[in-house]
């Protein structure tokens, strides 16, 4: 289950999210101790997904290219999205695990395993929503894994670099 907390227009909302076992594209998800069972149609195309269906009722949604806002029927709204496993299970400083900060697909990697990294250079491109996220090296270093190839989907959080 990951665990997130997500900021509305400086509202602040408690997230946990399941992914159905049994239905792909399905999630149980809690909002500040409420259910909500939530389906994503092209979940496996994510840069089809504008659309998915919130306890049986269809909402359609535009995220801008940094994943800032959010565009639906009543309104463009900021959005800030922060995983609480991650932020909790290591130090920021000087880790260099690279995770996916969310679910999409791997379209580009630009480096490799032993190759020289510095802080701030792109690594590779992640997908989703129908935007391209370049994924930079949080710190100097080698890369020690490349964990995922061009084409991979990647699940939140998933382990997609490591840099030592």
């Amino acid at each position: 289950m990951n665990k997130l907390t997500v900021v509305i227009e400086g509202r602040s909302f408690e997230v946990e999210v399941e992914p159905s076992r049994t239905v792909p594209g399905e999630f149980q998800v809690m909002v500040d101790g409420h259910a909500r069972t939530i389906f994503v149609p092209d979940y496996d195309k994510l840069e089809l997904a504008d659309w998915m269906i919130v306890n049986d009722r269809p909402y359609e949604f535009l995220f801008n290219r940094e994943m800032r806002s959010v565009q639906i029927y009543s309104g463009r709204y900021e959005v800030q999205v922060r995983d609480q496993e991650i932020e909790s299970a290591y130090p920021v400083a000087g880790d260099g695990r690279v995770k996916a900060p969310i679910p999409g697909l791997v379209t580009r990697i630009y480096v490799e395993s032993g190759q020289t990294v510095e802080a701030g250079q792109a690594l590779l491109v992640l997908e989703a929503m129908k935007m391209e996220n370049e994924i930079r090296s949080p710190i100097n270093g080698t890369v020690r894994q490349v964990a995922v190839k061009a084409g991979q989907t990647v699940a939140l959080s998933e382990l997609m670099l490591e840099i030592a």
